[in-house]
């Protein structure tokens, strides 16, 4: 691995739109970018109405690119979630775009440009690793991690609600869609995972369906014509999963209140990370000022 991720080699048409010249594709469709994420990925998931009346939400994206499903999934998010829900999107990128780069792709699209603005502001650095980034206002955190996919999921141990695969074509980046791609994606996935692609590549039907999806063609946006949603099923008995309930991970219910002894900078830091995922805290501390 070299010290830094590669910097993606960018090709503009006349209309503004980015493609990646080593892939030979485009970032997002030029019927409407914004318009295809809300359609292939939003609807494809089943969001909003998935997240209604929960307390935490989790997405995991490959394929980060201009950011422009995560403003659309922020976008929907804090025009509908329940008060105090918190909203936590990952999401993995091998070649991340420059600021300026982003804000060039961006700009094509002043519905968000209210949420752009404070993604752009912090932008991450072309560095391998993860970078997290909060929104408290609006109850939404994001965590970009760059790198290899396959790797990246391999080192992760969460489970998430919803999927978006938005690598690039299948033909022209197998990485981002091997066998052991999906087979961590169904490894992190709850229960009844909602999972949505602008692909429908048989390899990708094939691979979902075997780490044990249930995959579901529909009709495409703009010039594609048909799309894929997926639900994980369970292979030991023949139903549709319901979502796990509301705020509930592999480790259980997340607390309500949590005490902590020791107000030194690892106790604050402790109290200020569960605060910004809504958990009533105490600190306690014998110490006088």
């Amino acid at each position: 691995m070299t010290r830094m991720p590669p910097k993606p080699d960018l090709e503009w048409n006349a209309a503004g739109e980015p493609s990646a010249r080593a892939f030979d594709d485009v970032y997002f469709s030029a019927a409407g970018g914004f318009a295809e994420a809300e359609a292939v990925f939003l609807g494809g998931c089943g969001l909003p109405e998935l997240w209604y009346n929960t307390e935490r939400f989790a997405i995991c994206e490959l394929g980060f690119g201009t950011g422009l499903n995560v403003c659309a999934a922020w976008r929907a998010w804090k025009k509908t979630r329940s008060p105090h829900a918190l909203m936590h999107i990952s999401s993995i990128e091998a070649c991340p775009l420059d600021a300026m780069d982003a804000a060039r792709a961006l700009a094509r699209f002043p519905e968000i440009a209210e949420l752009a603005a404070p993604l752009l502001e912090c932008w991450p650095v072309r560095a391998y690793g993860p970078q997290r980034f909060w929104f408290p206002r609006d109850g939404f955190a994001l965590t970009v991690h760059v790198g290899d996919a396959a790797e990246i999921l391999a080192g992760m141990d969460t489970r998430f609600d919803a999927w978006f695969l938005d690598g690039f074509a299948p033909s022209r980046n197998p990485a981002m869609w091997s066998e052991s791609v999906f087979a961590q994606v169904a490894r992190l996935s709850k229960p009844g995972a909602r999972l949505a692609t602008y692909s429908v590549a048989g390899a990708v039907r094939r691979g979902l369906e075997t780490v044990g999806f249930e995959v579901e063609k529909k009709p495409g946006f703009g010039a594609k014509r048909e799309r894929l949603e997926a639900v994980l099923m369970d292979r030991r008995r023949p139903r549709r999963l319901t979502q796990s309930p509301a705020g509930e991970d592999a480790g259980g219910p997340y607390p309500q209140r949590v005490a902590i002894i020791g107000a030194g900078i690892a106790g604050a830091s402790c109290a200020q990370a569960l605060v910004r995922r809504g958990i009533e805290t105490i600190v306690l501390d014998s110490a006088t000022a």
